[in-house]
């Protein structure tokens, strides 16, 4: 669980944030037809991050500056402090997707599994195509022992980037340990 969080926690800082906007950003249609249409894990990845940019900045620049500081604080494991900013946004701005996301990747760090799944059904009624937040919950309900409700939303991950590499290696996990099972 320490090296899954790790990793988790690797992926979230190297997402960027230059650009203003959100999940109504209009580049964000287009972006995701490339993105399922990628030939290559690289494409994907360089469509990914161009997502993340967008997704992580806020148009309102008191809750981008939130957004900022708590990722800082995510840095250093300075989780509670993290969490208060967190908290703040979703409270300020509850129609940011990004806001509900970062907390909810900040309380699987910190092991409240049913607090991020929260935040993760947040997170997809504001922004649905999240592959993000979708692969979290995978994690989450690999880490719960239920393998069906983890390869469904593996999969769904696969239907909006279909080169992930990682979520390819899950799926073939989870179905070699899922065979011989009803679904």
């Amino acid at each position: 669980m320490r090296m899954l969080a790790t990793l988790v926690l690797a992926l979230f800082l190297v997402m960027p944030a230059s650009a203003r906007a959100d999940q109504k950003d209009p580049r964000l249609p287009d972006l995701f037809t490339e993105l399922a249409a990628a030939g290559s894990v690289e494409d994907a990845f360089r469509i990914e991050r161009r997502i993340w940019d967008i997704w992580t900045r806020h148009d309102e620049a008191k809750i981008d500056a939130l957004m900022s500081a708590g990722r800082r604080k995510m840095q250093p494991g300075a989780y509670d402090e993290a969490l208060a900013i967190f908290d703040k946004i979703v409270a300020e701005a509850p129609d940011f997707a990004e806001g509900w996301n970062k907390r909810a990747t900040l309380l699987y760090l910190i092991g409240d599994l049913e607090g991020s799944v929260r935040d993760i059904e947040s997170t997809l009624a504001l922004e649905p195509n999240h592959f993000g937040a979708l692969a979290g919950l995978g994690l989450i309900y690999r880490a719960i022992n239920k393998p069906e409700a983890a390869l469904k939303a593996f999969e769904k991950v696969l239907e909006i980037s279909p080169q992930s590499l990682s979520v390819h290696l899950h799926i073939k996990q989870l179905r070699a340990e899922l065979r011989g099972k009803k679904l």
